[in-house]
């Protein structure tokens, strides 16, 4: 292919198992084509088996520039930290506005060109950011059946259907992905992963010792190479060890589920992952290779990578029954073994085991040509090559048609017009549930706390704006009236009003004013004329209190501001009961649906504050 520059979205991290996406990608670069690798944005929401790699991608983000670093000479990854709700509009507009963001400034920093994009990811997100790209070649690599990997991603149907409409090209990896994209895709091709013949063949005809894990195995050595996930069928494996017991199960690759069932197995040894560039010398130690995949509806798609990677080194291969092996046997003249069911599975694992032990044999020398010729018709260059064919004659044909100037103009006002009206129904969505919904009230009602009014040594009152708009002067005549009405209802035979604000007149005179025109004695009113907040408003009324011997106080402020001010008390004053009696109706928060923008701002104040209290070790 002719160097360009390539957007790849993939589907797994760069660091992950090394597979098609990895090898396609390197080669291209290899070739002179720049490449950004977009590591995984998910296809479900995580869970708590994701947090390994979760951490990972924190780190890549972090090690790199802005998520960004450069892996080898053309090849470039990209780390993105987006919002885990693959299927919900608002996340995937949200990321599609960070990640682009990102991606521009990248593009323009590294002077990248028009790029192609080649998605192995059909979410809404991938299909999103294919659109802001404008691509001059939009390309889908199907290689698996998302829908039927778990019960969350079922829900990539319908943005897999509108990927395969709008891509140019549609490459799958199985027979059955391609009848499945050709109901949708304008141009769909039929690649399966190939195997990287000159890596492999150089282990296979290197002098070389096998790895010290194997070398101390007992032969012969059944080996299995691949991610250890829900799609293998560790019963068989375990069935097929007990029934073996002379011959040792090397599974070589990540855990990526409980593999308790096959740690319990004493000839069943789990290697764990392997540098990339030593996994074809452990290939070459195995005496048979196994693709022991479950069969469900998602492997029914699937063709196992792994297969060729045994071929080339010329073993023999005992898979389960999936149609993809069918497909290859049909084609290549049964050169792998199928078991279709345990007892079938360890018979066949025996005969291949019989025949890797004579090696000089002219029939196994013959099998053994087979599987290699097989293999090698399967080589990633041969793939790609047929690839990027297929991708310069429809670039070719877009020019013939005339993709000029005006025509990606036009396209990129209807991008942008798309965007805009993403936009504004985003801002609508946003003001219809922030203002005329009750959710800020609820996310709200934790800050609120009230009880009962019990008797008590003193009324303290908190004035000066405290919780309401942050304003001083806020709020004070409905707190006094409450104070009053509880002196009235004889809770308590003083009151002391908080406040340090003057504007005229000391605010805590003229709340004592009022109080004493509704009936309370000026004797049994003490004021404090300095805080300035609440912690003061505490410290400072704390001190009064202990001068007259008072232990138990009902408090009066806010009704979204009770609970800094109580969490205020026991960072401060622990030994003083506060019962909390906030007002019955404030007016600065009073409403009959959703908030006002001043009140939204007051209950973000509270909690702000609530944050810098307790950094201040205030609460």
């Amino acid at each position: 292919m002719i160097p360009r520059d390539i957007i790849c979205i993939s589907s797994i991290d760069w660091d992950f198992i090394w597979q098609g996406h990895q090898e396609i990608m390197s080669t291209f670069a290899a070739q002179g084509s720049r490449v950004l690798f977009v590591e995984n944005t998910g296809v479900r929401a995580p869970q708590v088996r994701d947090l390994p790699r979760l951490r990972q991608r924190a780190w890549n983000w972090w090690r790199s520039t802005q998520g960004f670093r450069e892996e080898r000479p053309n090849l470039f990854v990209y780390s993105p930290i987006v919002l885990p709700f693959p299927y919900s509009r608002l996340a995937c507009w949200i990321n599609r506005i960070v990640i682009m963001r990102a991606v521009r400034r990248w593009m323009r920093a590294v002077e990248f060109e028009r790029p192609i994009v080649w998605t192995f990811l059909p979410t809404p997100l991938a299909l999103s950011l294919a659109r802001a790209i404008d691509p001059r070649l939009f390309v889908y690599y199907c290689i698996d059946d998302f829908a039927s990997s778990s019960k969350q991603a079922r829900r990539i149907v319908d943005s897999e259907h509108q990927v395969m409409r709008e891509a140019d090209l549609v490459f799958t990896t199985s027979e059955k992905l391609k009848e499945h994209a050709a109901e949708h895709a304008r141009a769909v091709h039929l690649f399966p992963f190939g195997v990287s013949l000159q890596r492999f063949e150089a282990a296979r005809d290197a002098d070389e010792p096998p790895p010290a894990a194997l070398a101390a195995l007992a032969r012969p050595v059944i080996g299995y190479l691949g991610g250890l996930h829900q799609w293998v069928d560790q019963e068989l494996i375990a069935s097929a060890a007990q029934r073996m017991p002379g011959a040792s199960f090397a599974l070589v690759g990540p855990e990526q589920t409980d593999v308790s069932a096959l740690r319990a197995c004493p000839n069943v040894h789990l290697l764990g992952a392997r540098p990339h560039h030593e996994v074809p010398k452990y290939v070459k130690a195995f005496d048979v290779g196994i693709i022991p995949y479950r069969l469900t509806e998602y492997t029914a798609h699937v063709y196992p990578t792994k297969l060729n990677e045994y071929l080339v080194m010329g073993l023999p291969v005992v898979t389960t029954d999936l149609a993809e092996i069918r497909r290859f046997n049909r084609e290549t003249g049964n050169v792998v073994s199928v078991g279709a069911d345990a007892d079938a599975f360890v018979a066949e694992l025996t005969k291949a085991i019989g025949t890797a032990a004579s090696p000089e044999q002219e029939a196994e020398r013959d099998a053994r040509g087979s599987r290699i010729r097989a293999a090698q018709r399967n080589s990633w260059t041969a793939r790609i090559g047929e690839m990027s064919a297929l991708m310069e004659q429809v670039l070719a044909e877009k020019r013939a048609r005339g993709d000029s100037w005006d025509r990606r103009l036009t396209r990129l006002y209807r991008v942008a017009r798309g965007r805009m009206l993403q936009g504004a129904l985003a801002i609508v969505i946003a003001y219809v549930v922030l203002f005329q919904t009750p959710l800020v009230w609820w996310m709200a009602s934790p800050l609120k706390m009230a009880s009962a009014p019990q008797p008590a040594d003193a009324i303290v009152v908190f004035a000066g704006g405290v919780g309401e708009s942050g304003q001083a002067g806020g709020g004070y005549q409905e707190r006094v009236k409450a104070a009053v009405d509880l002196y009235r209802a004889g809770y308590a035979t003083h009151i002391v009003m908080s406040s340090g604000f003057r504007f005229v007149f000391h605010e805590a005179e003229v709340m004592k004013e009022l109080a004493t025109a509704n009936g309370v004695p000026a004797d049994a009113i003490v004021l404090e004329q300095a805080a300035a907040n609440t912690h003061e408003n505490v410290l400072f009324t704390d001190r009064i209190l202990r001068q007259h011997g008072w232990r138990k106080i009902l408090l009066v402020s806010s009704p979204y501001h009770m609970r800094r001010a109580l969490l205020t008390w026991r960072g401060s004053a622990p030994e003083v009961t506060v019962v909390p009696t906030p007002v019955q109706q404030s007016l600065f928060y009073l409403h009959e649906r959703g908030p006002s923008l001043d009140q939204i701002r007051g209950l973000l104040q509270e909690y702000a504050a609530i944050a810098a209290y307790w950094w201040r070790g205030w609460i």
